[in-house]
C-alpha cells in the first residue's frame, strides 16, 4: 500500500532507475486513478497501486498513445524488482485501467495531463482533473465506494458532469447503464444533468 505522494514518487524513482539498468530507454506513461490524484493533490488517501492507461510511443515528430498492457518484459522485469524491494503487491504497476482505450479517451486529453519527471528515463503524464472526473463518475457509477469520494472531492460542475456523462455512455451503451447513470446523478445533487442524457 501507497500511503501517499511521497511512497508512490519513491517507487517510480526507484522504478525509473531499474529501467535505466536494463537499457530500457526512455518510457512514458500516462498514470490516472488514485496514485495520479494524490500526486496531484487532490486527494490524500492509501491507494494500493499506479494505474497506467497508455504507454506514449514517440516516432520522429509523431506522438501516440499505445494500451498499456500487457506491459514489455523490461517494464515487468523492473517493477517486479520495485515490487521486492518495497514490498509492494503483485500488481502495483497496473495496466488494468488500459481497458478504457478500447472504446476511446476523452478528446485532448494529453494537452491536460500533469507531466513528472522521475530519475533519468520514466516520463510520467498525470490525467487532469477534467479527465479524472470523466473516468471516476463512470468508475462510481460502475463500482461506488472510493471511486465515489474521489469523484466528489474533484468537486465536478455540471457541466464537467455532463460531458463525463456523455463519455460514459460511449464506454457502455446499454439503457441499463444510462438509467444507473440518471439515478446516480440524481442522488448526487445534479437532477439538471440527469434531465439531459
Amino acid at each position: 500500500m501507497f500511503e501517499g505522494k511521497a511512497d508512490i514518487e519513491k517507487a517510480l524513482v526507484a522504478l525509473s532507475e531499474q529501467l535505466e539498468a536494463l537499457d530500457a530507454g526512455i518510457i512514458e506513461m500516462v498514470v490516472c486513478g488514485g496514485a495520479a490524484l494524490n500526486v496531484l493533490g487532490y486527494v490524500r488517501r492509501t491507494t494500493k497501486d499506479v494505474d497506467v492507461v497508455a504507454l506514449v510511443e514517440k516516432n520522429g515528430k509523431s506522438t501516440s498513445l499505445v494500451k498499456a498492457g500487457p506491459f514489455s518484459p523490461l517494464i515487468r522485469q523492473a517493477a517486479d524488482k520495485v515490487r521486492r524491494d518495497f514490498n509492494l503487491p503483485e500488481n502495483w504497476l497496473n495496466p488494468g485501467p488500459a481497458s478504457v482505450m478500447d472504446f476511446g479517451l476523452p478528446k485532448a486529453l494529453m494537452e491536460r495531463t500533469e507531466t513528472r519527471y522521475y530519475g533519468n528515463v520514466l516520463i510520467i503524464h498525470y490525467l487532469g482533473r477534467y479527465d479524472q472526473i470523466h473516468f471516476k463518475l463512470h468508475a462510481a457509477v460502475d463500482q461506488g465506494g472510493k471511486h465515489f469520494d474521489d469523484l466528489l472531492a474533484l468537486k465536478p460542475s455540471s457541466q464537467e458532469l455532463e460531458d463525463a456523462a456523455r463519455w460514459s455512455m460511449t464506454h457502455d451503451r446499454s439503457e441499463g447503464f444510462r438509467l444507473v447513470l440518471k439515478d446516480f446523478l440524481q442522488k448526487i445533487g445534479h437532477g439538471n444533468v440527469a434531465a439531459k442524457i
